[in-house]
């Protein structure tokens, strides 16, 4: 046993020092990234932020939306290789969907035969989502480089991870694109349950510089709750932000809208019969379920949770959003704003622009008046 002394950080425990920029407005920020993947070789170019394989957000629906901006979408682990066939077109080669779009498996028997059918059906899949929560077993960095040898010409996504050893361990055994993040989600309960887990800016700061020396690529996947905290994981390096909670409860994410009647802060004044009084206002308020990938109610497809296992995420519901171009609009809007006030005019630079004030406390938000508020 030993305990590691140096300070390690979440994206609540830092601000951004703003920086002199000559930059005339936030339209002139480019948020496009172009990029040479270390193994495969093929190329990206769009927005890079990406759509979790989470249920209710990794969906045709989201992918199909996301491509006109262009952002990228990993689709979720329930879809059958005829799913994807019929979506995709079969053999037709789609480029505006299959090149920003990743199929997801896990490393069981199970998974290995479903993402082999779905490959041999579908030739236009260009990215592979190889997807579990413990990056540190031999078996799953075994069947990483299994799956290299097999499909070269395929990008393949790895994760999770927080420390450069594996990062880099993972590349070498023929993944492009390292997923980092153990426990920092909005539905996940893993540093609860288990009391495994790392502080994610820190993890995508050591992460990012571990890939980047030998040419692969990140992604900083979970713990963004705010557009500001997606401004500072690009800043700590990460090379695609992968989000979840903040595009769930919308219409491209699916689920079933629930209406509900909440008692809110707010008074009226009610004329009654035979006495005038306040009372707490009704507001009709809408829901969307979201849950985790290792909850109960996810595993139910795939068994169950076993015996020998525990859930490690929460249900949850979420307001409903509507389109997912409203936080979309949001989140560009934050992170264009987040660029010009250290004038990064663009996406790439930014991280060479950052510099991170840490705060105490985690204090990085004003709560004056949050109790009051109604809007923005």
């Amino acid at each position: 046993m030993r305990i590691e002394q140096d300070i390690k950080l979440d994206y609540n425990d830092v601000l951004l020092r703003p920086k002199r920029s000559t930059m005339g407005s936030r339209k002139e920020v480019n948020l496009r990234r172009e990029f040479t993947f270390r193994n495969s070789k093929q190329r990206f170019n769009g927005i890079p932020i990406i759509a979790s394989n989470m249920h209710g957000v990794g969906t045709f629906e989201m992918a199909e939306e996301l491509i006109k901006i262009p952002m990228f979408t990993t689709l979720c682990k329930d879809y059958q290789p005829a799913d994807i066939w019929n979506w995709l077109g079969g053999h037709v080669h789609k480029p505006d969907l299959s090149d920003l779009v990743a199929v997801s498996t896990g490393i069981t028997d199970i998974d290995d035969e479903r993402i082999e059918a779905t490959l041999k059906l579908v030739r236009s899949v260009r990215y592979v989502c190889i997807d579990v929560a413990n990056g540190y077993s031999e078996r799953f960095l075994d069947y990483v480089a299994r799956f290299r040898d097999k499909h070269p010409e395929i990008t393949i996504i790895a994760g999770n991870v927080v420390t450069p050893d594996i990062t880099e361990e993972l590349l070498l055994r023929g993944a492009d694109i390292v997923k980092v993040g153990i426990g920092p989600g909005s539905v996940c309960t893993t540093r609860v349950k288990t009391g495994i887990g790392y502080p994610q800016l820190s993890a995508v700061i050591e992460c990012a510089d571990a890939a980047h020396g030998l040419g692969g690529h990140i992604i900083a996947d979970g713990g963004c709750s705010s557009p500001g905290d997606v401004v500072k994981a690009f800043a700590a390096g990460a090379d695609f932000v992968m989000l979840g909670g903040m595009l769930a409860g919308t219409d491209q994410g699916g689920g079933d809208v629930i209406t509900k009647f909440i008692e809110s802060d707010e008074l009226e004044y009610e004329v009654g019969n035979h006495l005038d009084k306040y009372k707490h206002k009704i507001e009709e308020q809408q829901f969307v379920e979201f849950y985790g990938n290792s909850t109960t109610k996810a595993q139910e497809d795939f068994g169950g949770v076993q015996n020998h296992r525990t859930s490690e995420g929460r249900i949850v519901r979420l307001p409903y959003k509507g389109d997912v171009n409203n936080p979309i609009t949001d989140i560009l809007g934050g992170l264009r704003s987040g660029c010009t006030y250290v004038g990064a005019g663009e996406l790439k630079h930014l991280s060479k622009c950052a510099t991170f004030v840490q705060t105490k406390n985690g204090a990085t938000h004003n709560t004056v008046y949050k109790h009051l508020q109604i809007g923005e």
